[in-house]
C-alpha cells in the first residue's frame, strides 16, 4: 500500500456486497484497487477495452493489469477484445477531438459491455478506474457509465470521485513503485494518429510501442 493514502472510508452504494471495476489500466486502476482493498471491499476487475490499438499495445495494457490483480489477489474477467465491432461503433467520428463524441460512442460500448456482464452476474454496482485520469472528463464518463446502468432494474454506477482525497497523487506514485508500462496515448489509433502528430510539430520522436516503462524517477503521466 501506499503510504499517503488518504482517501476517505469507502462505502458502496445501495447497500451493495460487492463491486464490478471496470479498469482501463493498472497505472490508472492501482489506486482504487488499493483503496477498495483498505475498504475491504469484495470487487473484481473487468477488462474490456476494445479501444487500444495496436494489438501489442493493448495485450500489454491488460497483461500489466493482471500481473497486478494477481498480485493484490484480485479476481480478473478478462472480455473479449471486440475490436472490429469498436471501430463500427465510432465511424465517422475519426477526427473527432479528444473528449469529443467519438470519445463518449467509446465510454458508452464498454460501459454497455460492463454493465451487462454486471446485470448477468448478480452484481449491483459498477465502476471505473477511467475517471481517475486527468486527461477524461469526469462528467462525460458518468454520463455514460449512469446511462449504461439505466439499462438493468436493479443496477448501479458509482460516480465516486477518485480523483479526491489524493488519489491521483497516488496513482502516479504506484505507477512509479510498480514500474508500470507507461502509456503515452489515451489508446485509440485515433488518439495514436493525433499524438504523433502534435510530437511531430513540436520536435519531439513518434511513440513506440512497448518502450517506456516508469522506473527510479516518475516519467510523464499515464494516459488512458
Amino acid at each position: 500500500m501506499t503510504k499517503n493514502s488518504t482517501q476517505p472510508d469507502l462505502i458502496l452504494p445501495d447497500g451493495a456486497d460487492k463491486l464490478l471495476l471496470h479498469s482501463c489500466c493498472a497505472p490508472c486502476a492501482g489506486s482504487l484497487m488499493e483503496d477498495l482493498l483498505k475498504a475491504r471491499i469484495d470487487f473484481s476487475i473487468f477488462f474490456y477495452n476494445p479501444n487500444i490499438h495496436p494489438k501489442r499495445e493493448y495485450k500489454i495494457r491488460k497483461d500489466e493489469n493482471i500481473r497486478f490483480a494477481k498480485k493484490m489477489n484480485i479476481p480478473f474477467i478478462d472480455a473479449d477484445y471486440d475490436r472490429d465491432n469498436w471501430f463500427e461503433r465510432v465511424k465517422g467520428l475519426e477526427f473527432e477531438p479528444e473528449k469529443g463524441k467519438r470519445c463518449t460512442s467509446c465510454f458508452d460500448m464498454r460501459f454497455e459491455r460492463t454493465a451487462l456482464y454486471a446485470h448477468e452476474n448478480n452484481y449491483k454496482v459498477f465502476t471505473s478506474s477511467l475517471g481517475i485520469s486527468r486527461w477524461k472528463d469526469m462528467n462525460q464518463i458518468n454520463t455514460s457509465g449512469v446511462k449504461a446502468a439505466s439499462h438493468y432494474d436493479g443496477l448501479t454506477y458509482w460516480t465516486y470521485n477518485w480523483r479526491k482525497g489524493g488519489g491521483s497523487a497516488r496513482m502516479y506514485e504506484i505507477a512509479k513503485r510498480e514500474e508500470f508500462y507507461q502509456q503515452e496515448y489515451c489508446g485509440c489509433v485515433y488518439s495514436l494518429r493525433d499524438t504523433n502528430l502534435w510530437r511531430q510539430k513540436n520536435g519531439r520522436e513518434r511513440i513506440e510501442i512497448g518502450e517506456t516503462y516508469y522506473s527510479n524517477k516518475l516519467a510523464e503521466k499515464p494516459k488512458s
